[in-house]
């Protein structure tokens, strides 16, 4: 939790700046983690349960038109 309070603070001193490269860094950061997970729910099968009760939703006609 100490390094949480040093980013935190770290964060809080930046100049407006600095403060948009961080923010578009972590933004960067972020989506490539999700990437990551993404791929390895993918991978582990996670995701399998969802598809295909979508699959079986939408043969019975449970879904709307966007």
């Amino acid at each position: 939790m100490q390094k949480l309070t040093e980013i935190e603070t770290s964060v809080s001193k930046l100049s407006d700046t600095e403060y948009a490269k961080f923010r578009e860094w972590f933004w960067e950061h972020e989506n490539e983690r999700w990437d990551i997970q993404l791929e390895k729910d993918v991978t582990d099968k996670k995701l399998e349960g969802l598809a295909n009760k979508a699959v079986i939703d939408f043969k019975q006609g449970k879904f709307k038109q966007l």
